[in-house]
């Protein structure tokens, strides 16, 4: 045994040299009740359970806490000294739970969500209404961009949890696959390719100039990516809003989520052109802080855009 192990009064840690603050309590309570079958209904054991535990923690200490008798138990001397010590322990126990308990509050009390645009745009929406069903007191921000805006979001604590749309995850960050999604040429019913009776060849594609969203989005890294490199943008925009609204226009061809043209298709204010010799395919993912989970309203976030 070491010297300061030895000037502590024991060896170990004081996990083992402390009774818990179940034992405490159930002390404290003798000491109020001077009935130790009173003391067990109050902490909600059996008095048997009650009294392994007065014994337990007698062991533990070295010395006797409680002297029972047929009108009850009273505390020896030392169990009143005991006692003393107990209950600065479980009153500095509750302020710490108190004190857990306002820091949870605050971090229950609100969620900041960063998310691409397409994510953003047509599933976040769904997403937060069930979680506002479950947590109507927890008000939820939303920071929209590209995906390397999600990243240095969440890398500079601006955000809780992230959703991003690109091929790999950008470094720093953990990440779930939460859905999929298929990236689609469009045209407007008067561009040339709405005409076509044969898909359109990858090659072709990569060298026409696109309507485009900026460099650092997810669709935008996707699309590079399959196709081995892009021409010059026709156009370049910051939104899929404003990408699809060019497309409607007659602008030219723009390449967009399935999720986000599906009213245009519908309508037939765009044309989808199927497209030959490569996949358009994309994972969705949640992203946070590497090593740290998302927990509280992020984590049911989270487990809604599984569900």
């Amino acid at each position: 045994m070491s010297q300061a192990e030895e000037r502590a009064g024991g060896g170990g840690t004081l996990a083992h040299r402390v009774p818990d603050l179940g034992a405490l309590e159930l002390l404290l309570a003798v000491a109020r009740l001077g009935s130790l079958g009173a003391a067990a209904r109050e902490v909600g054991i059996t008095q048997p359970a009650a009294s392994s535990r007065i014994r337990s923690m007698e062991r533990q200490l070295g010395v006797a806490l409680v002297d029972r008798s047929p009108r009850g138990s009273r505390l020896t001397e030392s169990g009143a000294l005991v006692t003393d010590w107990a209950r600065r322990v479980v009153e500095a126990a509750e302020a710490f739970d108190a004190g857990t308990q306002a820091l949870r509050h605050r971090r229950d009390s609100r969620l900041r969500v960063a998310a691409s645009m397409t994510i953003a745009e047509y599933l976040l929406p769904g997403w937060l209404l069930a979680l506002r069903a479950q947590r109507p007191d927890t008000a939820v921000s939303l920071l929209a961009g590209n995906s390397a805006a999600v990243a240095e979001r969440l890398l500079a604590d601006e955000a809780d949890l992230g959703f991003v749309e690109g091929l790999t995850v950008p470094p720093g960050l953990d990440s779930a696959v939460i859905a999929h999604d298929r990236l689609i040429v469009v045209v407007a019913p008067a561009h040339p390719w709405a005409r076509r009776r044969r898909p359109l060849a990858a090659e072709e594609l990569a060298a026409t100039p696109l309507i485009l969203r900026e460099r650092g989005s997810g669709t935008r890294q996707v699309l590079d990516v399959a196709l081995g490199g892009l021409a010059r943008p026709l156009i370049e925009l910051s939104s899929t809003t404003a990408v699809k609204a060019s497309a409607v226009s007659g602008a030219g061809p723009a390449v967009l989520s399935e999720l986000a043209v599906g009213e245009e298709l519908a309508m037939r204010r765009l044309v989808s052109i199927p497209v030959e010799g490569v996949a358009l395919r994309r994972d969705l993912r949640a992203v946070w802080p590497t090593g740290h989970r998302p927990t509280g309203p992020a984590r049911e976030l989270l487990s809604l855009t599984r569900g």
